[in-house]
């Protein structure tokens, strides 16, 4: 697994509480993100009664509909490292006055609990330095039945592909600076690489995996059951 750089890590933490506010409204009221969300959570196929780890769970987007499914009997486990995050992510929780989900600041590398009926994530993968060593991870230490993967990297089918220059943008806009610098490619090329390496984990070591584009192409979901 890729050593994290301490520096760059806690340069993201101030970069993505910084942005909290904003990325809370673009996560809760973008055009077709809670279609995507409700897609995510469906072919996650949570339970009632079980526990669900939702791994940057960012401002808490995705903890309504996991809630839902797992009902009042089953625990919803948020994990964040932006503190600000965090932050906007229990007072989502507060509002709502659930008494079984929680939000723990940690990394993804480091979850608060060893044992999960299903991990899932969005718009993760391409935050992480190695998603692939980082989804083994989960497999081995909470050994969940079900996983499911929501990601965001360009489009390779139309009509999406002809709109990649735009995305391209939005991506090195929303990258932490100097991301360019560190890696020798583009944000871009980082993202797709690392949400290609997440996922191939997913379909590698799961039965029943399904792979599946939306959005035009954009946005990639994957999920298995073990």
């Amino acid at each position: 697994m890729t050593t994290p750089d301490p520096d760059r890590a806690s340069a993201a933490q101030v970069f993505y509480s910084r942005w909290a506010p904003g990325y809370d409204r673009l996560a809760t009221h973008a055009p077709g993100v809670r279609r995507l969300r409700t897609a995510l959570v469906g072919s996650l196929d949570p339970a009632p009664g079980d526990t669900v780890v939702d791994v940057g769970c960012g401002t808490g987007a995705t903890l309504p509909y996991l809630r839902e499914r797992v009902g009042s009997e089953g625990a919803v486990v948020g994990v964040d490292f932006a503190p600000g995050a965090v932050s906007r992510a229990r007072d989502r929780i507060e509002r709502a006055g659930w008494d079984n989900v929680i939000v723990c600041l940690s990394d993804a590398t480091r979850l608060p609990l060893r044992d999960a009926d299903a991990v899932t994530a969005s718009f993760l993968m391409g935050m992480l330095p190695d998603p692939a060593a980082t989804v083994e991870g989960w497999l081995d230490d909470l050994d969940p039945d079900r996983i499911a993967l929501l990601d965001l990297a360009r489009s390779h089918r139309l009509p999406g592909r002809s709109l990649n220059p735009l995305f391209r943008l939005v991506v090195r806009a929303s990258a932490p600076p100097g991301t360019a610098d560190h890696h020798g490619e583009s944000p871009t090329r980082v993202l797709d690489r690392r949400v290609a390496a997440a996922h191939r984990t997913v379909l590698d070591r799961c039965s029943a995996a399904t792979h599946g584009t939306r959005a035009g192409g954009f946005a990639y979901l994957s999920a298995g059951r073990r």
